[in-house]
């Protein structure tokens, strides 16, 4: 997860503290020769879904036991609006075992020929996910057209029980996944799934006693299409997160123009072009960029101490793990032009 500055932190960029010496995180550059330095942190990378991987268990298990009750519940009361929640109850759980599938499919390890090793099958998953929400939405929404004009008998007792059920449950789940959903897109896509479950398992409940107070059936499509209205754009903004992850957007809370600022502020740095960032999967940030260094400072500091406090000005103001920077003396593009 990127960490979100603030419009002080923003303005004023303070990256420029000495840390050529003694540094406690500067590392062993036996082998960053050429002023290019790497972080190798990706082989062991742990995803944002993996850190929740327990949870979404247990969400899981609730959802499937309230999919059993809510399907039993349509049957006896023959409510499309209660058979709607089951089936998106249905693809809650599909979403959730896709997730927690993928989760242990992105921590194989990396390869020669996969580099990043399998750690975009979570992203994959996610785009899964939000289709088949979509899918289930715009089905629903046709059912419940079909439904105005005939006559279909309610049964509005076991309609609110099951309802009422899943609605308990679905807010018991909805607690266990707060936490983990700004981190993860696959927890955030389990997150809004339930959500939408909440909320339309509410809906049923108050069609189920209109019904009951007074034998409106008419109410039951109503709720219906309201449980796919409610699913439609929650599917959208799955899909559009999917999408920047796709096309390799920079993090939402990492503003290239102000890491840039920040690294010039580091003693010695005169340019820095070629800048990069992107999200290799929920809470896997990456950052490159190419460097220019003065030939004063280069000669004077050494290209370790400025490289070492490059990235630890870029992990502490953006959170960034996997940074590959390359650092070269202004001397050298004088070379390039003039050979």
């Amino acid at each position: 997860m990127v960490t979100t500055m603030s419009d002080e932190q923003a303005r004023v960029p303070d990256c420029d503290a000495d840390f050529s010496a003694g540094h406690p995180e500067r590392p062993d550059h036996d082998d960053a020769g050429g002023g290019h330095g790497h972080d190798h942190g990706l082989q062991g990378a742990t995803t944002a879904t993996g850190k929740h991987r327990k949870r979404l268990i247990i969400v899981l298990s609730i959802t499937l036991s309230v999919f059993v009750i809510q399907v039993i519940g349509a049957l006896v009361s023959n409510s499309l609006a209660l058979l709607a929640d089951a089936g998106h109850m249905l693809t809650d759980a599909t979403g959730v075992t896709i997730a927690l599938i993928a989760s242990l499919i992105a921590g194989l390890p990396a390869t020669s020929k996969r580099t990043f090793g399998y750690l975009r099958v979570e992203v994959l998953a996610a785009l899964v996910n939000g289709i088949v929400l979509g899918v289930i939405a715009v089905v629903i929404f046709v059912q419940a057209l079909s439904r105005f004009g005939s006559e279909v008998e309610i049964e509005s007792t076991p309609m609110l029980v099951a309802a009422a059920v899943g609605g308990i449950a679905n807010l018991v789940s909805l607690l266990i996944l707060q936490s983990g959903q700004k981190e993860s897109i696959n927890v955030r896509g389990a997150y809004l799934e339930v959500l939408g479950d909440l909320l339309g398992s509410v809906a049923v409940v108050i069609a189920a006693v209109v019904i009951m107070l007074t034998g409106w059936n008419v109410v039951d499509p109503i709720a219906s299409i309201l449980i796919a209205v409610l699913i439609f754009p929650r599917a959208i903004s799955l899909l559009r997160d999917v999408v920047d992850v796709l096309l390799e957007a920079s993090p939402k809370n990492l503003d290239i123009d102000v890491a840039r600022e920040h690294m010039l502020a580091v003693p010695g740095v005169s340019e820095v072009h070629d800048v990069h960032a992107w999200t290799i999967t929920s809470g896997v940030p990456a950052f490159s960029a190419h460097v220019t260094v003065s030939d004063t400072a280069w000669n004077e500091r050494g290209y370790h101490a400025i490289l070492d406090e490059l990235r630890a000005c870029l992990h502490e103001h953006f959170d960034t793990e996997h940074v590959t920077l390359q650092l070269e003396p202004e001397s050298h593009g004088e070379d390039d032009q003039h050979p």
